[in-house]
């Protein structure tokens, strides 16, 4: 099994993200993607129950981290305020190199399989590392806030801009198209076939656009929740975390049909799927839904520290503690 896959971020990944005491958040220091008020109650509510004992595996990384890719074997995190990446072993939880993004506010990230692709939020530009030893392959423009990433199986797909996304061949960072979407896009997720790509809209109200992968023509635009941002895929269906109205939004990915919103507490960042259940990042605390209802099964409570990226290795889940500049495996 390959778990080669972003952090909106997942993407994620978003992906794609925080309590109103973080400051110098991507969000904050972007004037596109600014963040709406909250808004009303979702269409489902489950009740919850908090886990306030659970231990963490905790690793020390740079500062503000955000985005997380998995190689297969290590994790990648994004360190946002530190302008570089870090590669920490799964196993045992080793830090095994600190590395230059070739830009910086470095934010998103993905594996090719090979390669690691980060977006440099403030450079406008995505960065190549060889996942073997970290050497920086090549940097490629991209435009204003290139956001989470996803990885087609031969492309990446990188948001960016006010209403577009670039697509560029793995193999050598070559441009082969950029398309229209939605306003403000974030982040973005891969189904197997199309693309989705989180809009993070303006007002109340955000979108997904579902792009083929094969020429990017578009399939659909599906209205969710407010100021949505991270975007997992559980097989059949397509999770966003709508962080504006706190709730998560399922479509389900053939048609873009809403299959139900579903409240979950704290500002839902990053989302994740584990094979049975999804888990979605926030303020404080990380929330752990029936996949199959919605119904949420745990909140986990981070003594304190909001969450951004989230993501699942096989095994276990990994999220970063932003204000604390740690990640916690779960």
């Amino acid at each position: 099994m390959n778990f080669c896959a972003a952090g909106f971020r997942s993407s994620a990944v978003i992906g794609t993200m925080l309590a109103g005491s973080l400051l110098s958040s991507p969000q904050e220091a972007s004037s596109v993607k600014s963040l709406p008020a909250k808004a009303s109650n979702p269409e489902t509510q489950s009740p919850f129950r908090r886990n306030e004992t659970s231990e963490f595996t905790t690793i020390h990384v740079g500062k503000q981290p955000y985005g997380l890719a998995f190689d297969g074997t290590n994790l990648w995190v994004a360190n946002f305020a530190d302008d570089s990446v870090s590669k920490v072993r799964t196993n045992d939880g080793t830090v095994l190199g600190t590395f230059a993004t070739g830009g910086s506010q470095p934010y998103g990230l993905v594996c090719d399989g090979s390669n690691i692709w980060v977006s440099n939020l403030a450079s406008a530009n995505v960065g190549k590392l060889r996942a073997s030893d970290g050497k920086l392959l090549g940097t490629f423009a991209i435009g204003s806030n290139p956001g989470w990433l996803a990885f087609d199986g031969n492309n990446i797909w990188v948001p960016f801009g006010s209403s577009t996304i670039r697509k560029l061949r793995a193999s050598d960072g070559a441009n082969l198209a950029t398309f229209t979407v939605g306003y403000s896009p974030i982040s973005a997720a891969y189904d197997g076939a199309n693309i989705w790509v989180v809009n993070g809209g303006h007002g109340q109200r955000g979108s997904v656009t579902k792009l083929r992968a094969s020429d990017g023509q578009v399939l659909g635009a599906f209205a969710v929740g407010a100021a949505p941002l991270g975007a997992a895929f559980d097989g059949s269906n397509i999770w966003i975390a709508n962080r504006g109205d706190e709730t998560v939004t399922k479509l389900r990915a053939s048609d873009g049909y809403i299959l139900g919103a579903f409240k979950v507490p704290l500002g839902p960042y990053g989302i994740a799927f584990d094979g049975k259940n999804i888990w979605v990042s926030g303020a404080l605390a990380v929330t752990e839904l029936e996949a199959a209802d919605g119904v949420i099964v745990n909140e986990f409570d981070l003594h304190g520290d909001s969450t951004t990226g989230i993501a699942f290795d096989g095994a276990s889940i990994w999220v970063f503690r932003l204000n604390a500049a740690v990640v916690s495996k779960m």
